[in-house]
């Protein structure tokens, strides 16, 4: 069986959360793996019963009502996980932000497409830093959650450079934002 990155995703998640439903896994990746890592939450209803048909997840279904189906990790997808896990990661890094696809395309706009979109990014990256200190603040002091919240570290990172960038960009245009580019490249070969 070809396993995807969505098939361990779902792995993941009842591997962390335990027996879980389709509904129940999307409402924890919208509140954790669903600000670093983008997916068609479709997929949370069809990978679950592809890896049930596969042996990595035991599936139970409720008698009577709604007849939820519950998914639960097995041996076999408790090993596929953990083999998963053993794996150097090699692939290319992505970002895929429309801002950047806009960007690049900016000089079909008129002149002022790359001031509004620097405008419309700041905003953005301030408020995705205001909702990760929210977390952090909330999930910061458990001590069990250190692991799982690491890329939320990085993903503040990440949203600190992409302030900087577009906040170079609206206070002094793309010049800016190259010229503070050079800088930083020196800072890297220090």
């Amino acid at each position: 069986m070809n396993l995807t990155s969505s098939s361990y995703l779902v792995l993941g998640l009842i591997g962390l959360r335990g027996p879980s439903s389709s509904y129940q896994l999307k409402r924890a990746a919208d509140r954790s793996i669903g600000y670093f890592w983008p997916f068609p939450h479709s997929q949370l209803y069809g990978e679950p019963r592809r890896l049930a048909e596969a042996g990595l997840l035991a599936e139970s279904a409720e008698s009577g009502g709604r007849r939820r189906r519950t998914y639960s990790l097995t041996d076999k997808g408790r090993e596929a996980l953990r083999e998963w896990l053993r794996e150097p990661e090699a692939d290319v890094y992505q970002i895929r932000d429309e801002a950047e696809l806009k960007l690049f395309f900016s000089e079909l706009g008129d002149e002022s497409t790359v001031r509004r979109l620097a405008e419309a990014r700041v905003a953005f990256h301030r408020g995705r830093l205001a909702e990760f200190k929210r977390t952090m603040d909330r999930l910061g002091g458990i001590p069990d959650l250190e692991q799982r919240l690491a890329p939320l570290v990085l993903g503040v990172r990440v949203e600190l450079a992409s302030l900087a960038f577009w906040s170079d960009v609206l206070e002094g245009g793309l010049a800016a934002a190259r010229a503070r580019m050079g800088d930083l490249a020196e800072a890297l070969t220090d």
